[in-house]
Parts: C-alpha cells; structure tokens; sequence
C-alpha cells in the first residue's frame, strides 16, 4: 500500500481512495501489500484467530504469504465456498442489486467463510462489510454508492457487501436505488451484490443456498486434520489451547467441549470468586447473544477493588484457571473479550448450574455488578437481546422451506431464550425476577417493563402487576404505539380470562379500560407518520403502519358480545342498537349499568368502521411479496362484524334501500374492497349474481357513484368467474360520462376508470390523458390509503388482458387458478409469484394477457400507448437498471398501473425472417493471407511479454468468451506467463475469442507498444 489504500476497477486495474467510510469497513485491494508487519503482530494474531477470536483481515493475509511461501497449508475452506464465489460470480452477469445468502450456526466458521470470501474477490470486487447500524439505511446507502463509483463515474466497480442483518436488505436496496437516480449514475454492471450471512440455531438442507452446520464432510475433515499437523509443528503445546481450531477439528465434539469446561466444575454456589463470577457472565452472554462480548475495561473494573490485594494483574492472569476459555482480542472499539467458542459458553453456563448456580443467580449477578453506573450503549444491546428477543419459533414444514425465513409466516417465542430456559428449569418466579431487576436497572428503558408486563399477564394471570408495568413501560416512551399496545393487551387478556359468573358491570368495567387503551395506542399509531416523520431523539420512529390497537378494540368487542349474550340474549339486541339501553334495563336487572350507555352506544359504528379498515387493508396489500397476513385476522375480524353489524340493522335504519344495504352488510359485501375479495373468499356464482342485482338496485334508487362502481366490479368478477350473465353490464356508458375524476374522487373510482378507459392495444389512443389520469390515482391513494400502507406490498387487483370491454379484464384469482390447476403448486409457491414472476412464463397466462412495449431510462419504466409514453411502476425494480426496449405485461393495485415482466424487447434482426440461410464461413479481419491469426502467429511473444492477465481474463468473461470453471482455473495459476497460456489454450478454437483477445491488447493502453511491436514485424 505504498501509494495509500486502493480499490480494484472493473479491469482490474486500481484507484487510489482518499476518503475514509464510517459505516462500512473497506477490504482495499492492495490490503497490507508492501507494509512490513511485526512477526509479533502476525504471531498474535494467528494464535488469537485459532483460539476462537473472530478473524480480521490479517488472518487471511498471514495464511496467503504462508502458502506463496510454501511455509503453510492453505486457509481452510468449508464445503459451501466453491458454491458461494459460484453463486456471487453469477450474480455478476446481471445489473442492478442481488443477494446472495448464507445461513449458519453459531461457531461453525460461517462469519469466517463470508469474509474468506471477501478477501478472495477483492482484486474483481469492492469487498467491504457492514459496521454501522442498519437504522442509519440512509447514510449506509449513501456509503455503498459512493465506494461504488470511488468518487468518479469512471471508476465504477461491483461492491460486494457482508450484510448480518436479514430484515434490512429490501429497505437498503430501496435506498441505493434512490441514491443512483438522485445521482443520475449509469452504472454499467450490478452496483452492489449482498453476501448477506444468516445466523440461525437450528438449520436444514436447502438446494438454493449455502448452508453451514455444526458438522464436516469426509474433505473438510481431511483439510483440518492437515492443518492440526501443522499447527502443532508450528506451536508445539499451545495447540492444546487452540479451542477455537480443535472444536471444529473434532468435528464439534460436545466430549472435547466437557474435557477442557471441567474446571468449572469446581465452582461452588457459596463464597464465589470475582474470576469466577465474570467467567460466568461471559458465558451466559455468550451463550444467549451470539456475538456478545465485554471490553476488557470492563472486566478490568469489575476487579479494581481486589488491586490493592493482588496488585496490577493482566486480565489473563487473574482469570486463571479460566483463562484459556476465554478470548481477548483488539478491535477499533477497543480490547474484546468473549469465550472461545459459543459451545464453551453453553457447556459453562450448564456446568455453573450443576454446581448449583442457576441461570437466574448468574442474570441477577450480572445486573447487580455490571450495570451500575453508566452503562456502555453496546452493553446495553446485549443484556436487552439476552431478556427480551425473541426467537421464532421452529416451524414444521418442508424442508427445504425450514430455512428461508423470509418466506414463511414465523411465529415468535413467547419470551427470549433466556427467560424461557429459566421458566422451565427453575420457575416464573425466576423468569419475572430477572426481568424485574433489569426493568429497574435501566430505569430510562420501555422493553424490560414491556416484556415483565407480559410475562405477568400471560404466564402468572398477575394482571394488577402486569397493568403497573406496561404502565410504567408507557411512561418511558409515551410516544410509541408498540409500548402502548402492551397496556391494552393486559386488560384484554384479563377480560379473556375472567369468570364466568362475572357480571355485565365487570365485564364492561375492563372492557372500558382495554378499550380507552387500544384507541390511544390508535391514535399514537396515526401519529407515526413514517419515512417524513422527525423522531425526539429517544422515540423510534415506525415505518410500518401498528394496526393492533385496532384489532385489540376488536377483540375486545368479540369477547363482550359472546360473555353478555350467553348470559342473556338481551344484550344481542342492545349491543347491535336494535334496542336502547335504557329500554331494557329493568330486565337486564343493574340500573347502575347505564353509566356504560356512551360506551355501548359506539361499539357498534366503531366496529364497522374498524372492519372496513381491516377489509381494504388486507384486500388492497400485505406485508411483502411472499407473505400473507395471519389468517385470523380476517376471521376475527369477519366474526366481530357480522355480530354487531351484519346481523341486524339499527332501529333507526329506514333510509332509501335500507334493506338492500342491509343485505350487503350481512353478505360482507357493502364497500368496493369487500366486493373485489369475492373471488378470494371463494364466494359462490348464484351468491355473486344476487350482490349485483343488489348493487345495480341501490345505484337506481341513490344514483351514487360509488354504487354504479360497485355494481361494475361485481360485474367484472362475474366476468373472471366465467358465469353466464343474461345481459351486458349496463351503465357503462353513464359511468364513462362521469370522468375524468379528480384526486378527491376514491381509489377504487380510478381504479375502475382506468380499466375501463385502458386501451385494446398499444397502438389505439385512449380518450383520456392516460398520465394525468394515474397522477391523480397516485393523489388519491396517498391521501386515503399510503399512512396505513406504508411498507406494505401492494398487489395487483386485476391485469389488461386481451379481447374487449369488460372480457379483458382479468382478475388476479384467475391467473393463480391458471397455474396451481397445471402445476400443483402449494399456496407458499404461489405467494413466491409477485417476487419471482415465474407466473408469466405460463403459456395459458401468455395468451391471455396483453403485452404492451415501452422502454426504460433514468431506472423507470414507461409503456408507450398509442403514441403516448406513460410512466408507471415497476413489480421488481431490479429490472430497471439498464436503459433498453422492452415489453411487459400491466397489473393495477390500488394506486395505480404496474409493470411485470419486464423483457428485454428483441432488435429487429433478432426478429427477422428465421428461414434457414446458407451459412459462409467468415474471416476474420486479424488473419494473415494465409489464414494464419495473430494471436496463433506471436503465441509465444504473448505468453512471455503480457503481464496483465487478470484484467484480460475478466473482460474475456465479461464478453462471455471464457467459462466461469475456466477463468477459475486460470487464475489460480501462479505465474503470468501460465495464466496467458492458459488464456490462449482457452480459445485456440474459437476465432471470436482469439478476435476478442486482439480488440482487448489493442485497447490496453501498457499493451499498445507490444500490439504495434508485433504488427510491425508481420
């Protein structure tokens, strides 16, 4: 690094960085080339890197100087390393941002394999793995950008990233994108490629990703045996304390584990010592936090009042006989240290039972001695993950889908690992101590209140001491509907769980306070306006929508119907307002009762408008491409409705066609969201009819708008059930006379314009301007819907199919009948569509979808109809990072027109006449007059005087002119002049490549003197 840090071109050449990355630590490409290090440095850190540190840059280098030397066996490489470089090469080939996943098991060398990885690409990548807090998405999307342009649009290269973090890549990608269009960049090959590494606990098989587990194959047992050989030659007895290498080495043995833990056998409850305390802290962090660690400062601290005894003593020392369990190793923060490996941590933390010291005395202790004082903000990450994450729970489902959690529905464990192994090996008393004691610790903290509030509710019915910590929880961050929500969920569990002898003034007496606690966790919900929203500096500002404050109000309602009407049926009458209160009160028996009469009074009107949310917000989006919401949700809410609204009309309901609204509100069929799940609620044809003669008779007698709209798409649903109307749809035309709309006008009334004003081809015009037309769709769904749907995935009601009128009009439930029908694909597969839109390879869903052409620029995409160019959405982004002619099929959700498909359109030669032509053999134009090539003419100048091989071989494979096992091959031979012979054995028989190789010297400006050299001399 004589000349400063540099990052590798996308020749492979090198640019020199000049400023440094707060959020990203940047493998450079001539990383310690040219620094003499001290044999001292290398030394500790090699023993520090098999004694179970996590490794760091100088790792890789001491091993790749010891091979070159031919002092050392190569760095180990498990098993999925040829198949992860293999999966991140690939990934190359298309432009825009990708991922490549890893999933492993605490300590068995997946961290160290992801950044194996990284230093062996760096000469072809920016290598550089994420250090900041994935909360800062803004400024990290920011840095990636930067690192991929290295300041100049020149300078361009692929960032290869190792991100930990699972939930933030789709966000983060988001961001990138924005930076890249802010920035008008034109990039000119994929800007960034994740090499996203997933921690898990329990993992499978799984075809697509590579997988690490606590176990080696036959080849990796052979690669550690080599590698223990030379260890020990090199360090002779320390290798006994290499626990770190001799775990994996023994292939995880749990009896090596036991062997070197027993002297934490000798620990007695009574009269503990400090060494042994902190060596239990340790562990138990360990064995909780994946990760975990303490400064030395710390554990330094926790000694200093035994200094004036023992004298000033290295950590090491006083840590004796622990000693070499543990770990201290350097890092920018400063000196960490940890136990050697996570199974060590797990075997102690049992051991320190058996002796009679439990998981819930080490927690205590911990808290008591530790967090006093100001508390390190890191620290305070650790102890909160160890007592409240918590971890989904193991599903049983395929295998192949066990691993991917972001496609499945997880649930979570109740509690975090912790609290729950102390329930189960001690008792809840424990469990609530230990939370108890952290709550009062961290006195300024709502998650350690939140989650003793929980554990009061759900695990001890305490429900006066759960009510006064989700109190207190509340407190310390009065702003967060998510802390507020725990308070409503205590009273709303106490109604679940009250007796059933209680009486009507019981019931509502908690019903009251469950209710005023879920609206204001409501109303503090609407308050978190997400991305534009400014946090206090101590409030986390959502960017998801909280709607339980909502479905608690709900539930609570649920519950008070079916705990009063199986007491009397009375209350069926009063709580659905077909009776007043006060007109039954003698029979319900309390007079005192009407002091809840507000409250019982908007329950109803409440209900149905809290449902009418619930039905356009499951309708109209979902959490992502691959997931559905809960499906009790739906039915929760579903019940609530129809207990309260759709049983029975007020006594005051006689307005003009109350009956027929009425008839609606039974059948779940009332707003335009309801009537476009008819076909997901598998709604029978006779059923559909009936809703719309109802709707066309209510548009008669009102002549609403929204009525009119109802009664088209009940019509258009009929339509895509393939039933057999006895007439066309009527008043078409009266609705057409009725645009264009303005942003005030629904949704769903643009929605319904849009679809029946959208052209039968690209070439017909439309007779309105189509542009203007979903601008003002965009306004309205910002204005009704973008708050709750924030972050949400919005998925196509309908598609512009092929034919006329209404017949063209394809709702979404027919393609996924198209396709489960001929191909037996579960729900998962389908939910998989919107992400992967295989769906569109389907001949039968081809041929009976429109495709329109466009062309994308400046990353978005716009269709061109009837000489008009229209922007839109795109499905998947990632197809809008190259500027090209494409074709694509259009979906509409409630906001308005999307792209799918997007393909890139065939050049018209490409679309010629395909009739079989006389093939003539062509020349190429660098052949001498007797045929000869002059890549076969100078082979051996060639061989001798090219010096840039690695450059020449990544363009070759750029072109596509050299296999991937082929560009491997070559590159990993050592000398230049073997790699250029192996380059020319490459393409001896392929004219293009040789012509290829002539263009790339020809262009190499160090090349261009030997180029002219040789054609001189021809």
């Amino acid at each position: 690094m004589a000349n400063g840090p540099a990052l590798s071109t996308a020749r492979s050449g090198e640019v020199y960085q000049t400023s440094p990355l707060s959020l990203l630590d940047v493998l450079y490409a001539n990383q310690f080339e040219g620094k003499v290090i001290d044999p001292e440095v290398v030394k500790q850190a090699e023993e520090n890197f098999y004694r179970g540190a996590p490794p760091n840059w100088l790792n890789f280098y001491i091993s790749e100087k010891a091979e070159s030397d031919g002092t050392g066996t190569p760095f180990i490489k498990r098993d999925g390393y040829d198949k992860l470089v293999g999966q991140i090469q690939k990934q190359r080939e298309f432009r825009g941002i990708s991922t490549v996943k890893l999933f492993h098991q605490p300590g068995c060398g997946g961290t160290t394999l992801a950044m194996k990885v990284l230093w062996d690409l760096r000469k072809s990548f920016r290598s550089a793995v994420l250090t900041g807090s994935t909360s800062d998405i803004t400024n990290v999307a920011e840095e990636v950008v930067h690192l991929f342009t290295a300041g100049s649009r020149g300078h361009q290269n692929t960032v290869l990233l190792l991100v930990n973090d699972e939930e933030s890549l789709e966000n983060l990608q988001d961001n990138i994108l924005e930076k890249i269009t802010e920035q008008q960049i034109d990039t000119r090959m994929p800007v960034v490629i994740f090499l996203n590494c997933v921690r898990k606990d329990a993992l499978l098989q799984n075809r697509d990703n590579v997988v690490l587990q606590k176990q080696l194959s036959d080849t990796e047992k052979q690669k550690f045996d080599e590698k223990n050989k030379e260890l020990c030659r090199k360090y002779s007895d320390k290798c006994n304390q290499f626990h770190g290498f001799n775990i994996m080495q023994t292939n995880f043995s749990l009896a090596y584990v036991e062997q070197i833990c027993k002297v934490f056998s000798t620990v007695q409850r009574a009269n503990k010592q400090k060494k042994a305390q902190l060596a239990a802290f340790i562990s138990l962090l360990n064995a909780y936090v994946p990760g975990s660690y303490l400064l030395e400062s710390q554990c330094l601290d926790f000694f200093k009042h035994d200094d004036y005894i023992h004298g000033d003593f290295s950590l090491e020392d006083r840590m004796e006989p622990f000693s070499h369990l543990i770990i201290t190793f350097q890092e920018a923060s400063g000196k960490k240290v940890c136990m050697a490996h996570p199974m060590i941590a797990q075997c102690c933390t049992e051991l320190m039972v058996e002796a009679d010291v439990a998981r819930s005395d080490t927690a205590r202790n911990l808290l008591t001695t530790l967090c006093r004082d100001e508390v390190p903000a890191f620290f305070v990450g650790f102890v909160k993950d160890m007592l409240t994450k918590r971890r989904p729970k193991p599903q049983e489902t395929e295998e192949e889908n066990q691993i991917n959690s972001t496609e499945m529905k997880e649930e979570q464990e109740r509690f975090s690992r912790l609290i729950l192994d102390i329930q189960r090996m001690e008792n809840d008393v424990q469990s609530a101590s230990v939370l108890k004691m952290a709550s009062n610790k961290f006195g300024q903290n709502p998650f350690f209140p939140q989650a003793l509030a929980r554990f009061y509710y759900t695990e001890l019915k305490d429900y006066n001491q759960a009510e006064m910590w989700a109190k207190t929880a509340k407190q310390r961050d009065p702003k967060n509907s998510f802390i507020a929500d725990t308070l409503g969920q205590v009273y709303k569990n106490n109604l679940k769980n009250i007796e059933h002898s209680a009486n009507p003034r019981e019931i509502f007496q908690l019903a009251a306070k469950a209710i005023e606690a879920f609206k204001d966790e409501e109303q503090l919900a609407e308050n978190e306006r997400g991305r534009d929203m400014k946090g206090d500096g101590k409030t986390k500002v959502s960017h998801v929508f909280n709607t339980r404050g909502m479905f608690g109000y709900l539930q609570v309602c649920n519950l008070v119907y079916d705990l009063l009407v199986k007491q009397n049926e009375t209350w069926r009458g009063v709580l659905t307002k077909k009776v007043s209160l006060g007109s039954v009160l003698g029979s319900l028996g309390d007079n005192k009762l009407f002091r809840f009469n507000a409250l019982i009074n908007s329950l109803r009107d409440e209900v149905e408008r809290k449902c009418a949310f619930f039905d356009t917000y499951l309708t109209y989006s979902k959490p992502d491409m691959k997931k559905d919401d809960r499906s009790y949700i739906s039915r929760d809410t579903s019940d609530c409705y129809r207990k309260y609204v759709g049983d029975s009309p007020p006594k005051h309901f006689k307005e003009k066609g109350a009956i027929l609204i009425q008839k609606l509100k039974q059948n779940l069929v009332d707003t335009s969201a309801r009537v476009l799940s008819c076909l997901d609620r598998e709604c029978t044809e006779s059923h559909l009819k009936e809703i719309t003669t109802w709707w066309e008779e209510i548009f008669l007698q009102s002549d609403s708008v929204s009525a009119l709209a109802n009664y088209i798409l009940a019509h258009i649903m009929l339509r895509n059930m393939g039933a057999m109307f006895p007439s066309d749809c009527n008043y078409l035309t009266v609705f057409k006379q009725k645009m264009p709309l303005i942003p005030k006008d629904s949704p769903e009334l643009h929605m319904l314009t849009l679809l029946l004003c959208w052209p039968t081809n690209s070439k017909e015009k439309c007779v309105l301007d189509l542009n203007k037309l979903i601008q003002s769709m965009h306004c309205s769904y910002e204005h009704a819907y973008e708050i709750h749907f924030r972050s949400r995935y919005l998925p196509p009601l309908f598609f512009i199919g092929k034919g006329q009128d209404l017949t063209r009009i394809v709702h979404r439930k027919v393609l996924k009948e198209m396709v489960l029908e001929q191909n037996d694909e579960t729900i998962q597969d389908w939910n998989n569509n919107w992400s992967n839109e295989k769906i569109f390879e389907d001949p039968k869903v081809q041929a009976r979808l429109l495709k329109v052409e466009g062309v994308v620029r400046n990353y978005r995409v716009y269709a061109t109809i009837g000489g008009t160019v229209i922007e839109m959405d795109a499905n998947l982004r990632n197809r809008l990072w190259k500027t090209r002619q494409v074709s694509f099929y259009i979906g509409v959700n409630i906001r308005g027109p999307v792209a799918f498909a997007i393909q890139t359109k065939p050049a018209k030669k490409d679309m010629a006449s395909s009739e079989p032509k006389e093939i003539k053999p062509q020349l190429s134009p660098w052949m001498d007059n007797n045929g000869g090539h002059f890549v076969d003419l100078h082979q051996t100048a060639l061989i001798n005087r090219v010096t840039d091989t690695e450059g020449i071989l990544l363009k070759l494979k750029d072109r596509r002119l050299i296999s991937n096992e082929n560009y491997e091959a070559v590159r990993a031979l050592k000398s230049t002049q073997d790699q250029m012979s192996g380059i020319l054995q490459s393409l001896t028989s392929n004219t293009m490549g040789k012509d290829a190789l002539y263009e790339i010297l020809k262009r190499m400006k160090s090349m261009r003197p030997l180029i002219n050299e040789l054609e001189g001399s021809d």
